[in-house]
């Protein structure tokens, strides 16, 4: 005879309160531990996270004691002036130590509100009440880090493919039907949000249409993302967590050699049909050279700066070093063809675009004569000049490790054989465009001549 459905579910909370609290018990007896308590002490430092020490002989079944912490709430504005508390650094150890938690550890805390937190000396964050914590498997957290590059990035067949992959929406709906859909949520751009709230409302006509629900592995996750959101706002009204933890999500893709990452970074820069997103890998360059620089004073190949807290934004340029390498490696493999053929066309096209600009140097008069040929010849100019100035100022941190990937690199005889197609395409491409452009540079040359001649005389 079955039991009933009540039984069942009584029967299912039991059971998962006791996996949490198992796992919250290792975790409370792994940080409690005095053979680790010295390594535990080192990454709260790094952290600027206090979680409260547990006193077992006072621990029941029904009761978890744990030590008295004096803190400061972070709705008392007063109190964290008076304190001379850095509203935007508990910010930061906050989301840090959330994002670790839901990203690379799995297993975390499920409602961060301010009830939950307070702020005490030293800059310190201290958590309370782990009555409500979540487990989310690896399966789900690199689906979560897609998520939010895909929206981000205003992938929206991107996101469609998320979502019907990670079971939000049933299998059989149409992709395309869901990515026209989300198209239409983002509009011009206006409409798009990065703050968590603003997300779920300019979905929700999306998730309505599509029968869209939540695994119970995530709802946790959405809770927390909704708490942590509305913490922040209480020190910073301002904050949008889905904006703040990009940095955060892209260094773990550059950080992370998984198969899953790095295929997530490559879909960050290239495209389906093999054509390079130089706009986004434009954008990741220069905050790598931006925030890389910020933490120069670490040595660059320091194992310890991953995890510094006020590094935390900040690439590894191992891990960026690694990542490239991979990446170019992945372009010049068997699957990587179409992106090699897309590559030549924007070498050529560039190619041209400089011959336009740069062959002949006018007067101001004759650029105007060259209307938005002349403009987008100077923008792309500008944007190649710019591109290279932030791979210098990224490679400046740590040459050697560039340079040894570039020997690697330089030995294998794919990048002779691209090479030598990139070389072969310009010279016949240039072959010809050089001497129209010589001619036409002759023109307008002897037209200006002409007009300055003619101006003489009328004088």
């Amino acid at each position: 005879m079955a039991l009933p459905a009540i039984v069942l579910e009584i029967v299912t909370s039991i059971l998962w309160s006791i996996k949490i609290d198992r796992k919250y018990r290792d975790f409370l007896m792994m940080i409690d531990n005095n053979q680790t308590s010295h390594q535990y002490d080192k990454v709260k430092k790094a952290m600027g996270i206090k979680v409260p020490k547990v006193y077992w002989d006072f621990t029941r079944k029904a009761v978890l004691t744990m030590e008295w912490v004096d803190g400061i709430k972070l709705t008392d504005e007063i109190g964290l002036k008076k304190a001379c508390l850095n509203r935007r650094e508990l910010i930061d150890q906050g989301l840090y130590c959330s994002l670790r938690q839901l990203l690379e550890v799995g297993f975390f805390h499920a409602d961060p509100h301010p009830g939950n937190l307070v702020a005490i000396n030293g800059g310190y964050l201290a958590y309370f009440d782990f009555g409500m914590m979540g487990e989310i498997p690896r399966h789900y957290r690199v689906g979560l880090i897609q998520v939010l590059v895909h929206f981000v990035n205003r992938d929206s067949l991107g996101l469609a493919n998320d979502f019907i992959s990670l079971g939000f929406i049933p299998e059989g709906v149409d992709e395309q039907s869901v990515a026209d859909a989300l198209h239409a949520s983002f509009g011009d751009g206006t409409r798009q949000s990065h703050d968590f709230q603003g997300i779920m409302e300019q979905l929700y006509d999306v998730m309505y249409d599509f029968d869209f629900s939540l695994p119970p592995d995530y709802a946790l996750v959405v809770r927390a993302l909704g708490s942590l959101e509305g913490t922040a706002k209480v020190l910073d009204p301002d904050f949008k967590v889905i904006e703040s933890a990009y940095p955060y999500v892209i260094g773990r893709l550059l950080a992370d050699p998984n198969p899953d990452m790095r295929r997530i970074l490559r879909e960050l820069v290239i495209r389906n049909d093999g054509s390079i997103r130089w706009n986004r890998l434009e954008r990741l360059v220069a905050a790598i050279s931006e925030q890389a620089s910020e933490s120069s004073g670490e040595p660059a190949n320091s194992g310890e700066n991953a995890s510094n807290l006020l590094g935390w934004k900040s690439f590894n340029m191992r891990a960026v070093v690694a990542a490239t390498e991979d990446l170019l490696l992945f372009i010049l493999s068997e699957k990587g063809l179409r992106v090699r053929v897309f590559l030549l066309q924007d070498i050529i096209r560039a190619a041209d675009i400089f011959l336009q600009a740069g062959v002949c140097i006018l007067d101001d008069e004759t650029k105007e004569m060259d209307g938005p040929e002349s403009e987008q010849g100077h923008a792309m100019m500008k944007r190649v000049v710019n591109g290279f100035r932030s791979l210098y100022q990224a490679v400046k941190l740590a040459p050697e490790l560039w340079t040894a990937m570039l020997f690697r690199m330089s030995s294998k005889p794919e990048v002779h054989s691209f090479t030598h197609d990139i070389i072969s395409a310009l010279h016949m491409h240039c072959s010809r465009k050089l001497p129209e452009t010589f001619w036409v540079c002759i023109s307008r040359l002897l037209h200006k001549s002409t007009k300055d001649y003619s101006s003489e005389d009328h004088i």
